[in-house]
Order: structure tokens, then sequence, then C-alpha cells
């Protein structure tokens, strides 16, 4: 059973900049595909951002592309949210993601993913 834990949310002003991170157990964090998703009180949980197993292949939604930027360190078994010129809309709790992958394959569906996170919020002020 793989746990993962997320840190790094809190409260910032509008055009700030926050980043979160994914910390894994294990050994096999290198194996796994991983995401990032937010939900918003009253909305659905929704895809934030992706990235491969292998080769560094990111994906990040319309809606962050341009502000978030998605990583990952295995030596670490750690994977990043770098979240900069945040908006008041940007406000919700940030889950990670993981999935055992192969090569580059990059997945934005919820249903697609075997662990997740406990969440941290994020809250952006105007």
């Amino acid at each position: 059973q793989v746990q993962l834990v997320e840190s790094g949310g809190g409260l910032v002003q509008a055009g700030g900049s926050l980043r979160l991170s994914c910390a894994a157990s294990g050994d096999t964090f290198s194996t796994y595909a991983i995401s990032w998703f937010r939900q918003a009180p009253g909305k659905e949980r929704e895809f934030v951002a992706a990235i491969s197993r292998s080769w560094g292949n990111t994906y990040h939604a319309d809606s962050v592309k341009g502000r978030f930027t998605i990583s990952r360190d295995n030596a670490k078994n750690t994977a990043y949210l770098q979240m900069n010129s945040l908006k008041p809309e940007d406000t919700a709790i940030y889950y990670c993601a993981i999935r055992f992958a192969s090569g580059i394959n990059v997945y934005t569906r919820s249903s697609e993913y075997d662990y997740w996170g406990q969440g941290t919020q994020v809250t952006v002020s105007s």
C-alpha cells in the first residue's frame, strides 16, 4: 500500500506563488505516473497536471497552462506542483494521485489513478 502526503498549501494573495509537494512511501516511485487534481467547494474534482513515469512528459490543463508546472524528483520520492500567478479561482483542495505506468503516458482522468493523498488546501485571496 502506497501512502501519499501532500504539503505546501496555504493562504496567498492573488498573483502570488506556492509550491505543493507530494511525498510517496516505498521504493517504487519511479514506476508511477503522477497527477495533481483539485476540488473547489461545490464543484467536481478536476484535473490540473500530469507527468509520465519516464522522460518527464507533462500535460497541464488549459486553465493552469503557463502558470503551473508539474515536476518530479525520483531520488526524493516526491512530486511537485509549482503554482505561479495564482488567481482566486485556483482556490481548492489539491490532491496528488499516482498509478503504475509505463513509458511516456500521462493520464488525466481521476478513475485512472490507484492511490490518492489526503489533500492540501490552497486559498487565494483577491
